[in-house]
């Protein structure tokens, strides 16, 4: 083993999703950690991944040549040769579309990370498997995986702390209480109920920072609304610092949701937040606390906790306090990359099954 040598310890990270979205955003935020700690390391990334440039000007060590191939079989074909010469102790699967197109039998001890209740098929060949709550890992254990196998390992916020974006820059009055949403614009985000909300509360604008299919209805739906002025269409973006530290409350009204990093941006930034109890705010928000959790789908409790909060200033005081203490316990950077750290080396105690 690596440790036995002197050597570093050699890992090779798959990530084969192209968008913006919180997986993303994470697992390069994971290698860009790893390689503080002093591992060797080298990401497959799809050759239209945004951190590319990003992560090469760290000091990462890049290949997108694998991902160029449309169909799995050139992509397998193309890790296996990776694989034979970079040689490395752990093979780390992020997502399904990693786990397809990483090859079997290389004797090599493969990680696979899940975002999301996804079914374990696609991830046969891992030897070990990694949720992102505590209930994901549970959920793998009871549908099969090895129960020596599994580990929860929490996420880490993906944002930095930067100076506020400028309000009049995004058409946003200086004294308008400013909802944000960091979101895939996706029907399981929960999207229009806030929309709805946002009707019942008039001197409010919210702000979209995110990309999807669902723009264009949602466009519509403002629009039919008359809310159209107060919602704010700013696409991906790279600031999401910057408009958490110049926005009032952070909302995820997510129906679906395993875990939500959003939570953690919240948390880490110290600005209030307000979610739909989807299975991730569910287990980690206790109402009141370190922030207002409200029924999915339901309109007028979504807008009711906005306002209160809005109109509260201790309310917003003490949720916003809690969250820091519970992100301060569990989910800083650090933490988490400590416990990645004792997994390879557990992972590389065990070897492959």
């Amino acid at each position: 083993m690596p440790e036995e040598t002197g050597q570093r310890m050699r890992v090779l990270h798959v990530m084969a999703a192209q968008g913006n979205g919180g997986a993303e955003l994470y697992s390069t935020d994971v290698m860009l950690s790893l390689q503080a700690a002093g591992l060797a390391q080298k990401a497959v990334l799809h050759p239209h991944a945004p951190r590319v440039a990003e992560m090469r000007a760290a000091g990462m060590d890049v290949e997108t040549a694998p991902l160029r191939f449309p169909l799995r079989l050139g992509a397998r074909l193309a890790l296996r040769r990776l694989i034979a010469r970079m040689r490395p102790d752990i093979i780390h699967c992020w997502l399904r579309r990693a786990a397809e197109i990483v090859p079997t039998g290389t004797g090599i001890p493969v990680i696979g990370w899940f975002g999301n209740y996804k079914d374990l098929r696609p991830f046969a060949h891992c030897d070990w498997f990694v949720g992102c709550t505590a209930d994901m890992a549970r959920s793998m254990r009871e549908r099969g995986a090895p129960a020596d196998r599994v580990a929860y390992i929490p996420t880490f916020p993906s944002v930095r702390p930067e100076a506020p974006v400028l309000r009049q820059s995004l058409d946003t009055p200086a004294d308008a209480p400013v909802l944000l949403v960091l979101s895939r614009l996706h029907p399981a985000k929960g999207l229009e109920t806030l929309l709805d909300a946002l009707a019942a509360l008039p001197r409010c604008h919210v702000w979209l920072a995110g990309e999807g299919n669902l723009r264009a209805a949602l466009m519509a739906q403002a629009e039919r609304l008359g809310i159209a002025g107060r919602v704010h269409f700013l696409g991906w973006r790279s600031d999401r610092g910057a408009l958490l530290a110049a926005a009032d409350i952070c909302v995820l009204p997510s129906r679906y949701e395993p875990f939500g990093t959003v939570i953690l941006d919240a948390w880490s930034a110290d600005i209030p937040l307000v979610a739909c109890a989807a299975d991730g705010p569910r287990a980690h928000i206790r109402d009141g606390e370190n922030g207002m959790l409200v029924p999915i789908d339901d309109v007028g409790a979504l807008a009711g906790a906005l306002r209160r909060v809005l109109d509260d200033p201790a309310l917003a005081a003490r949720i916003v306090s809690g969250g820091r203490r519970d992100y301060e316990a569990h989910f800083t950077p650090q933490a988490v990359t400590a416990q990645w750290l004792a997994l390879y080396d557990r992972v590389l105690s065990a070897g492959c099954r």
